[in-house]
């Protein structure tokens, strides 16, 4: 999974990786739990581009804040 760096704490990351894993054995099955692997890789702010326009860690916070 990519993410903006400085977004999320290690709390929240802990949570993705949690949450993914578990929406993972539920399509495929318990039996797949030990072999599925999510990787947190940490875009530099900036670096990510939507529509055309750069987005920053300030960026994210913003739109997460409403």
């Amino acid at each position: 999974m990519k993410v903006i760096e400085g977004v999320f704490s290690d709390k929240q990351k802990t949570e993705i990786v949690t949450s993914l894993t578990e929406a993972m054995v539920a399509i495929e099955g318990e039996n797949m739990r030990q072999v599925t692997w999510v990787v947190i890789d940490e875009v530099k702010s900036g670096n990510w581009g939507i529509g055309g326009q750069p987005l920053t860690t300030e960026d994210v916070r913003r739109l997460a804040a409403g």
